[in-house]
C-alpha cells in the first residue's frame, strides 16, 4: 500500500536492530542561529500541538488534536492539515507511466533505472543537474504541491530527501538541497508551509533554504530530537516502538527536559486507521 511507504522502511531499520545492527552514525549539520523568516502568507502549527499520522488511511480525529497528516490523496481533516508528497521517488502507480513518457526524469545507472531497495515499484528522480531539478519541480512534483494548496491543506511534507543515500553514488545531499530549496519555493508561493522530512544531517541546510517545520520518524529512538528542536519551533515526531515513545514522552512531561515545540505520536508500522485490528494510535 502506497501510504506505508515510509512505515516499512522504519520496519526494515527495526529488523535490522534486532539482528544487532545499529543506526548509521550521523552527524548532523549545526544549526544556523539565523532562523529564516515564515512569508506572511504561510502559518504554522501551534509548536507542541496534538497531533496524528493518518498515512495509512483518513479517520476522524480525535476532539482534541490540533494537527492532521494524511496523503496528498486523502481530504484535509479541517484542523492544520499537512499533505504527505512522495517529492524524491516515483508513486508506485506512477511509475511505469514515468519511464515511458519521461525516463529522462528518472536516475539511471549503465541505463536501469534505480529503484528504492525496500520498494522496487518506486524509482529514483534525477535530481543531479539544475536543469533536471528545475523540470522535475515544474513538471512532477510542483503540481503536486498546488494540489494540496487547492485541495485546503496548510503545509506540505515531502518525503524521501534522503533518497541519494540509495543512489548507488550518481546523487549527493546537495542534489537533494538543491531541490529541496526549488520545493520550498514553490510551497511557499501556493501559502504553504514546508515540512522537512527525515535526514537529520542535512537539516541546517534545508533550513536555511526555508523550511519551516519538521516531519520526524523514530527521533527519540535515534536519539534526533534535540537536533530537530534546535533548528525548527515545530517537530511532528513518529515513533514506532512503544519503549522510545514511553520514555519521550517521560521526558516531555518534565519542564526541565522537555524539547519545545516537540509533538510525540505512536504508530503502527502500516500506520493503519484506527478501525483497523492492529492499529495504534498513542499521544503523550
Amino acid at each position: 500500500m502506497r501510504a506505508t511507504r515510509v512505515a516499512a522502511a522504519v520496519a526494515a531499520v527495526v529488523l535490522l536492530a534486532g539482528c544487532g545492527t545499529s543506526a548509521p552514525d550521523v552527524t548532523p549539520d549545526v544549526a544556523s542561529d539565523a532562523a529564516p523568516d515564515v512569508p506572511p502568507d504561510v502559518t504554522l502549527p501551534p509548536p507542541g500541538a496534538p497531533f496524528e499520522y493518518q498515512l495509512g488511511g483518513a479517520d476522524a480525529p480525535d476532539a482534541a488534536t490540533q494537527v492532521v497528516v494524511r496523503d496528498a490523496t486523502a481530504p484535509p481533516a479541517g484542523r492544520y492539515d499537512v499533505c504527505y508528497v512522495n517529492g524524491f521517488q516515483s508513486q508506485p502507480g506512477d511509475t511505469d507511466r514515468l519511464l515511458r513518457a519521461t525516463p529522462e526524469l528518472v536516475l539511471h545507472d549503465d541505463g536501469v533505472p534505480v529503484r528504492d531497495p525496500a520498494w522496487p515499484d518506486e524509482v529514483l528522480l534525477d535530481v543531479s543537474t539544475p536543469a533536471l531539478r528545475d523540470r522535475l519541480a515544474a513538471e512532477l512534483i510542483g503540481p503536486l504541491v498546488d494540489r494540496c494548496a487547492a485541495a485546503g491543506y496548510d503545509a506540505v511534507e515531502v518525503d524521501n530527501l534522503d533518497s541519494w543515500t540509495r543512489a548507488h553514488g550518481l546523487l549527493d545531499d546537495d542534489d537533494a538541497v538543491a531541490f529541496t530549496a526549488l520545493l520550498v519555493e514553490r510551497a511557499h508561493a501556493r501559502g504553504l508551509a514546508y515540512a522537512q522530512k527525515n535526514a537529520v544531517d542535512v537539516t541546517a541546510r534545508v533550513r536555511a533554504a526555508g523550511a519551516d517545520l519538521v516531519v520526524a520518524e523514530d527521533c527519540a529512538r535515534w536519539d534526533e530530537c534535540a537536533a530537530y528542536a534546535d533548528a525548527y519551533p515545530v517537530v511532528l515526531d513518529v515513533e514506532y516502538d512503544a519503549d522510545a515513545f514511553a520514555a519521550v514522552c517521560a521526558t516531555q512531561r518534565d519542564p526541565t527536559t522537555a524539547l519545545p515545540g516537540l509533538s510525540v505520536v505512536l504508530r503502527d508500522l502500516d500506520v493503519l486507521p484506527r478501525g483497523a485490528d492492529d492499529a495504534v494510535h498513542g499521544t503523550c
